[in-house]
């Protein structure tokens, strides 16, 4: 029998309505009971004298658990590195680490960065995973090692993972349509044809859900305009289709992406994914950095989610998309650390809204709460767990605990409706070093700021970067 799990928060927020459909709001005193891997009850306004024995005490704000909706796990080792002046010049630096991953030293690395992403409060992750075969483009006697090491390594941070495996099959494309063929470190990203990924998509093996293990799920992503023809779209659209799964794909990062795409096909880069039967309520967008007004009406109308990476698209100098915009229009939106240059969700977050003030000279984009929103069941939904980013029964039980007292949240009143909001409070100053506690589907993962599963995440980090750029 289950043994039954119960927490007292002195203040938490619910989450946004979604899987649980009247969540919302921050509630006082919330007893959270929790069976296995789900919440079974949630009940609000239970003061501390009436909570059963043995109850655990949260202090402070309780969230739903994070989801980080685009991750390049290897990027982490480039932290740093001031590769060129631009995109172009960062992605060969990208290559060469590329180059030098083995499956070993990539699992090391991987598990490390899923711990990190456990400290900042991170209980699901999306991995846009394209790195398949051998440094010669050669499939591994499992064709699929890479990516069951990555689903290893997340279970081992003890958090739950999407596995969104990439079709990329071309290095660009000429004036024309005619593909450029890999070379290099892409060999390595290479099945030689969709219907090909899709043959090793198979082997995977996942049950109806399209769960690889108990805490992963699989899903697809075309890597880009840049790297799949638009006539090979459909065979990924209809393993996701037959799956249930969701499909992720980058959108116009670059300037050069939408000319490029143009130039060789004749429509911006959603114009070709429209046509070609991307869009939908399943897909996810990553990025839409340089996406134009007709591209926003699109993707709205579609009901596509945009998953906006801040901090990389700042490291990067790719720009600030129109995430406003593509929220008004109807865009779900989630958000993710993609390359690594900062693991923190909430400055994620926060970086969201700023960059909307810089270029519109206006505050007040997202509310605080909607912001919430993306971090938890935004990105959990994108990813394939709807059932996830809400306190609330049924839910995966996933809780993650700030205290009000540390000097970035000082000043933020526990008590509703005094002093100032704790969740605006957390939005405009809260980071990673303010997570004290994360539960992740019922099971503690960080206690006291300490992660239980990995020894020393610093020096995890350190030896395993260094394998890979010693």
């Amino acid at each position: 029998m289950t043994a039954v799990r119960r927490w007292h928060a002195e203040l938490a927020w619910l989450g946004g309505g979604g899987f649980g459909g009247d969540a919302g709001g921050l509630a006082h005193d919330v007893l959270v009971e929790a069976s296995g891997e789900r919440f079974t009850a949630v009940t609000a306004g239970i003061a501390a004298d009436g909570v059963p024995p043995g109850t655990e005490r949260l202090s402070g704000l309780t969230l739903p658990g994070l989801a980080n909706a685009h991750s390049h796990a290897f990027h982490r080792a480039l932290r740093g590195q001031a590769a060129g002046s631009t995109f172009w010049a960062w992605r060969e630096r990208m290559y060469d680490v590329a180059s030098r991953l083995t499956p070993d030293s990539y699992y090391a690395l991987a598990r490390a960065v899923y711990a990190e992403m456990a400290l900042a409060g991170v209980t699901c992750v999306g991995e846009f995973h394209y790195l398949h075969h051998d440094g010669g483009g050669r499939p591994y006697s499992d064709p699929n090692e890479m990516g069951r090491l990555l689903v290893s390594a997340a279970r081992d941070a003890g958090v739950r993972i999407t596995l969104l495996d990439t079709c990329y099959l071309a290095a660009g494309f000429a004036p024309g349509g005619s593909a450029l063929p890999l070379s290099g470190a892409q060999l390595r990203f290479g099945d030689g044809s969709a219907a090909s990924w899709a043959s090793r998509m198979a082997e995977f093996g996942c049950d109806a859900l399209g769960m690889a293990a108990p805490h992963a799920r699989l899903g697809a992503a075309i890597h880009s305009v840049r790297a799949v023809p638009p006539g090979q779209m459909g065979e990924v659209m209809a393993w996701s289709r037959a799956h249930g799964a969701p499909v992720h794909a980058h959108l116009s990062e670059q300037p050069r992406e939408n000319s490029e795409c143009q130039a060789a096909f004749g429509g911006t880069p959603a114009e070709v994914l429209d046509g070609a039967g991307v869009l939908g309520p399943r897909t996810s967008l990553v990025h839409a950095t340089h996406v134009s007004p007709p591209d926003v009406a699109r993707l709205g109308a579609a009901q596509s989610t945009v998953c906006a990476c801040p901090l990389t698209e700042a490291d990067l100098a790719d720009g600030v998309g129109p995430f406003g915009d593509l929220a008004a229009a109807g865009c779900p939106v989630a958000l993710g650390s993609d390359g690594h240059s900062v693991v923190d969700l909430l400055e994620e977050a926060r970086w969201l809204e700023l960059g909307q003030r810089l270029v519109s000279r206006r505050r007040g984009h997202f509310a605080p709460s909607s912001l919430m929103g993306f971090l938890t069941a935004g990105g959990h939904a994108c990813l394939g767990w709807p059932e996830a980013g809400e306190i609330v029964p049924g839910a995966y039980a996933d809780l993650v605990t700030v205290p009000l007292d540390s000097p970035r949240l000082a000043g933020a009143d526990p008590d509703p409706g005094a002093g100032a909001d704790p969740l605006g409070v957390l939005v405009a100053a809260g980071t990673a070093a303010d997570v004290r506690h994360v539960v992740a589907s019922g099971a503690d993962v960080v206690r006291d700021g300490r992660h239980l599963l990995v020894d020393d995440v610093p020096h995890a980090l350190a030896a395993s970067i260094d394998a890979v750029l010693g």
